[in-house]
């Protein structure tokens, strides 16, 4: 009996090494691929004119019929959408142009790639981290909720990180306009661990729906898992509608008390965005400025708890409004007898220009010390240095954490997990 051939699967077509841009008239070279999804492909891509570095979205449009016109619409309307848009936490737009095979997209390049890759290489992320992602999410997903636009597709894969590490809301194939009711057809898209119960109850999409996602992926950051996890799809389809998912006791309340009203089963009981970054999780807790890039690969390590620092910075304003009359110790003569003297080492103080043999002493060198977190319990110094009124002024510090100050809330030790 004669084996059937087999039916030989379609390939996609080729993108080229050099494409030409018709309307502008650049040329770039394609680079490596960075990203692949269920439609379309990701290349690094380079202007040969400028060096300018750039993302490249390649959407194959499959040729004619029904299919090729779904998809070419669908590009359209993320084209019509994404090139309208202009903020810091969303991927920027550079243009697009066509050939016959495929519809190019030209995107801001984020070297450091997704929160995808993150998790992936550290598990889980510190709360300090997550608050820092968090800040930069809300203020991109405001900016399209104020102009009637709901993602539809928020997930790690699709937040994407700079060189800077900045975050930013890309991949907004799925977007769409709400209706005047606020809301878009029902339409069951997007990724199942992530779908809000009103999606999958098939009672459209909302700016809601996008809070619910949000709430997701702060979940899945801080335990390494999404809280929709179930086999079939109807089981946990049922857990999405409850709002049923195994509660993080090991996260600080905050962050549990958080991920609760993120998830409310009511769309109209979840928190705006306006009100979001007043919760506690953030007001109460440490964002740091920026991360470092190592952050991708490693934990960041946070060496002072900022709380604490926020203390020694108070304090010493105090100290140094007790200078009288003006501090002679300046930067300038602590470099050395010489401007092309050698730097001494900040940590050896002591000699002339010592506190103690002051009649009026100044503070404000060891107390700038202090407040920046450079000093050590057991900093030892020659007779005659300052190493009397820094103790001081750490011992004044403890004091007034032992007695509390008021407003003051208590660290919390999932804001500072290394020292």
């Amino acid at each position: 009996m004669e084996s059937r051939p087999r039916r030989r699967r379609r390939s996609r077509p080729l993108v080229a090494a050099f494409l030409r841009d018709p309307g502008s008239g650049r040329v770039y070279r394609r680079g490596k691929l960075i990203g692949k999804g269920a439609f379309s492909r990701c290349y690094k891509l380079t202007d040969m004119s400028t060096s300018a570095v750039f993302a490249l979205k390649v959407v194959p449009l499959g040729g004619a019929g029904a299919g090729w016109l779904r998809t070419q619409g669908k590009v359209e309307r993320e084209i019509a959408l994404h090139s309208r848009l202009q903020h810091r936490n969303i991927v920027a737009f550079h243009g697009h142009f066509a050939d016959c095979d495929h519809v190019y997209m030209v995107l801001e390049y984020c070297s450091r790639q997704s929160l995808a890759h993150v998790l992936r290489a550290r598990q889980t992320l510190t709360e300090p981290e997550v608050r820092y992602y968090l800040r930069g999410l809300v203020s991109g997903l405001h900016y399209l909720h104020q102009r009637h636009i709901v993602h539809r597709d928020l997930k790690l894969s699709n937040f994407f990180l700079n060189k800077n590490m900045e975050v930013k809301i890309g991949d907004l194939g799925l977007a769409a306009k709400v209706g005047p009711g606020g809301r878009c057809h029902g339409v069951l898209c997007g990724t199942p661990n992530f779908l809000a119960p009103e999606v999958v109850s098939r009672n459209g999409h909302s700016c809601q729906s996008d809070i619910w996602a949000l709430g997701c992926i702060m979940y899945t950051v801080l335990t390494g898992a999404p809280p929709f996890m179930a086999s079939p799809l109807s089981e946990m389809y049922q857990n999405i509608r409850e709002g049923h998912y195994p509660e993080p006791a090991h996260l600080s309340s905050n962050a549990r008390r958080l991920i609760t009203r993120l998830l409310a089963p009511d769309p109209a009981e979840r928190p705006s965005l306006d009100l979001l970054l007043q919760d506690d999780f953030f007001t109460q807790g440490f964002t740091p400025d920026r991360l470092p890039a190592h952050s991708c690969h490693s934990p960041p390590i946070f060496a002072v708890p900022p709380p604490l620092g926020r203390i020694f910075r108070k304090v010493r304003q105090l100290l140094l409004t007790q200078c009288r009359p003006p501090c002679p110790f300046t930067p300038k003569e602590a470099s050395g007898p010489g401007k092309d003297g050698p730097d001494p080492d900040p940590m050896k103080w002591g000699g002339e220009s010592s506190l103690s043999a002051k009649a009026v002493p100044c503070l404000e060198a060891p107390v700038h010390l202090v407040a920046h977190g450079t000093l050590q319990s057991d900093l030892a110094g020659p007779e005659g240095s300052w190493r009397p009124e820094v103790e001081a002024a750490l011992r004044h510090l403890q004091l007034c954490l032992d007695m509390g100050l008021p407003g003051r809330s208590q660290p919390n030790p999932q804001d500072h997990p290394f020292s």
